[in-house]
């Protein structure tokens, strides 16, 4: 029975944790990225520029 308690103490610190862990990346900016690589994909590079060789 002491088991049993000691691996929920165990779960609630790790959940904790990764509350934690999401609220400091939403908070310093991690999500933020409204213009993100599913839409770049969608236009074009800039062309490439000719390079000259002179022999």
């Amino acid at each position: 029975m002491s088991a049993l308690f000691l691996l929920i103490g165990i779960s609630l610190v790790v959940a904790g944790a990764f509350l934690g862990a999401f609220l400091w990346a939403t908070r310093s900016g991690q999500y933020e990225d409204n213009y993100g690589p599913a839409v770049r994909i969608l236009f074009d590079d800039k062309p490439a520029q000719k390079q000259t060789t002179s022999k």
